[in-house]
């Protein structure tokens, strides 16, 4: 009987997406089977704004049983106690994205851990460096299903069709959880149009006559910002997410946005003559080889 790892999915498509990818590159390297938790991510009310998304992309899953699951509140106070316990064996039944004192993260050798037969792997993972060796499988499989795709939708030709740059502005970012910082997420908005607005000045010296697409999850006050008559808003009304995760692949460059979300949809982008900017001195993530080397930093 094969090992066996059970990854906990949380949080929304571009945290999914991440997790999974690292799931599936250790389990190719431990040759360990790979199911997945679709359910006990999601336990904490904190969570509700964000549901499991992996069902709507092109990717072969398996799905734990019931009996690997921590989705009650009782049996997630069994997951902490065996947390706990874990610490103190050697071939662990957890593994755990390790985190410094001030829960930032970075690449480690996962694979080089002792493990039990049975692995529960917790945590985001939200670098290439552990997986990009597989990234032709995974750009195969982190393909929204067709079901879920506006076949109609009116900016396939707009981007396909034109020296397009892709845009991403995440509004809201410290404040849509109920925990209200809206000082901060106003913030972290005007630092990325400051860093938009560089890039902006970049492609147009660097390519000729780029078409600019703004993606977002929330448009309000953007065109205080940005001209519509220079500025293409990405405005997807059914399937929102999914369908504005599908159009990243027909852009042909990216001013890259501090969000997982636009980072996977540069990522996964297959021109082979795309330029990736990022910004210098912003990170999203807690990950500090969140940025992958070969993006231009600015």
């Amino acid at each position: 009987m094969n090992k066996k790892i059970i990854v906990r999915i949380a949080e929304g498509i571009g945290n999914q997406l991440f997790i999974y990818a690292h799931a599936y590159a250790l389990s190719r390297n431990l040759g360990c089977d790979l199911f997945v938790d679709d359910t006990s991510g999601y336990l904490k009310k904190t969570n509700q704004l964000r549901s499991y998304q992996l069902d709507k992309f092109n990717i072969d899953i398996l799905l734990s049983e019931q009996k690997y699951r921590f989705d009650t509140f009782a049996s997630n106070l069994k997951r902490n106690f065996l947390k706990k316990i874990d610490f103190f064996k050697k071939n662990k039944l957890f593994l755990l994205e390790a985190t410094d004192k001030n829960k930032h993260t970075q690449y480690n050798n996962t694979s080089a851990i002792n493990f039990s037969d049975l692995l529960y792997v917790e945590g985001y993972f939200e670098t290439e460096k552990y997986f990009k060796k597989f990234q032709n499988n995974l750009k195969s499989m982190f393909i929204v299903k067709d079901e879920y795709i506006d076949t109609n939708n009116k900016f396939f030709h707009l981007l396909n069709n034109s020296n397009s740059v892709s845009i991403a502005i995440r509004q809201n970012r410290y404040s849509e959880r109920g925990a209200i910082n809206n000082e901060k997420s106003l913030e972290f908005t005007k630092n990325t149009i400051d860093y938009i607005n560089k890039g902006v000045s970049f492609f147009k010296k660097k390519i000729s006559n780029p078409k600019f697409f703004i993606w977002s999850n929330d448009f309000k006050n953007l065109n205080q910002y940005f001209n519509e008559s220079e500025f293409t808003f990405i405005e997807n009304q059914n399937n929102k997410s999914l369908n504005d995760f599908n159009l990243f692949k027909y852009s042909k460059h990216f001013i890259v946005g501090p969000t997982s979300f636009h980072w996977w949809g540069a990522w996964l982008n297959e021109n082979p003559y795309k330029i990736c900017l990022r910004p210098s001195n912003i990170n999203p993530s807690n990950n500090k080889d969140f940025w992958p080397d070969s993006w231009i930093k600015i």
